[in-house]
């Protein structure tokens, strides 16, 4: 049965009135010569109630919270992205997919880029790239890798940090992606993550750059510190898994693919992890380390410092 209400736009211009129309049926008359006549009706009153509402507006939604950002997020960025313009860090050259070959086949070049990864942990970009450089000599492939003495491997890749832990590693997953995955690499960030050795921040990089896909942040021990050096996360987080968390959280999409390596850059060259050089960041003014640490620190001072980085 049809509704007797019905909506109706008003004049108002915030309101929209329900009108409601009842009939009323009078009583049956005779007439003179004894007929009864047909009923009839006549309208009622009509009733208009006006709700105070938006009009063209959705009705009963929920609106969501508005979602947290830094407040100076932009100028910081725009400020990091001046001042990394020459892109001429270590890891501008000696990133994963830099120093994996890029002339072997797809399966070959996703298979370095996995274990430059496994490389980098706990050191530095330049003995990464050198045991790199050695392994692509010797014939980096699961299948010359797998038919290698732990003993050689070992003397390929050292001195990396925990080399003999990732003597192991390199070769349990080795095994592992001959046997499940036809001697290519896995192509998801959960499937990547069960191989020994291989983190959040690895499974993510490899989705980048041997993969071609975005699917989240690497964070690095750069991105965890200068993340929380600028402000970018709520409260202080002490993993950079939680970074990572904060981070995507906010920070448009269109920025996660250059993020880690802008800002690994910029931990290398400017936001040190000791002897941060703020008195020459462009964020010194709008950055709560660099405002309170802005003094220029002694040309000895600064030279001792230098020197440590080049032997850590």
């Amino acid at each position: 049965m049809e509704s007797p209400y019905f909506n109706k736009r008003t004049t108002r211009s915030s309101g929209i009135g329900k009108v409601k129309v009842e009939n009323e049926q009078l009583p049956l008359k005779k007439s003179a010569n004894g007929t009864t006549q047909k009923p009839f009706s006549r309208k009622r009153k009509v009733e208009v109630k006006y709700e105070e509402t938006m009009v063209g507006q959705p009705q009963n939604v929920k609106q969501e919270p508005p979602v947290w950002e830094p407040p100076m997020w932009r100028e910081q960025l725009k400020n990091i992205y001046s001042m990394r313009k020459f892109r001429n860090a270590a890891v501008d050259s000696m990133g994963c997919d830099v120093i994996s070959d890029t002339l072997a086949s797809p399966e070959v070049f996703r298979y370095q880029v996995l274990l430059s990864l496994m490389l980098s942990s706990q050191t530095k970009d330049q003995i990464t790239s050198a045991a790199m450089e050695k392994l692509r000599e010797h014939g980096c492939s699961i299948d010359n890798i797998l038919q290698t003495s732990d003993k050689e491997l070992g003397e390929l890749i050292y001195p990396v940090g925990f080399w003999k832990k990732k003597v192991e590693y390199i070769k349990r997953t080795s095994k592992i992606l001959q046997e499940e995955y036809n001697g290519d690499i896995p192509d998801t960030v959960e499937k990547l993550c069960k191989l020994p050795g291989v983190g959040p921040k690895m499974a993510y990089l490899v989705m980048k750059c041997a993969w071609n896909q975005i699917v989240g942040i690497g964070v690095d021990t750069h991105v965890h510190r200068i993340s929380n050096r600028l402000g970018w996360v709520k409260k202080p987080t002490k993993q950079p898994e939680d970074t990572r968390k904060e981070l995507q959280d906010w920070l448009p999409r269109e920025y996660w693919r250059d993020i880690d390596e802008l800002l690994v850059g910029f931990g290398q060259q400017t936001c040190l992890p000791v002897g941060p050089k703020c008195y020459e960041c462009l964020n010194k003014e709008i950055c709560p380390v660099g405002k309170s640490n802005k003094k220029m620190p002694s040309s000895k001072k600064t030279k001792k410092e230098e020197m440590k980085e080049e032997t850590e």
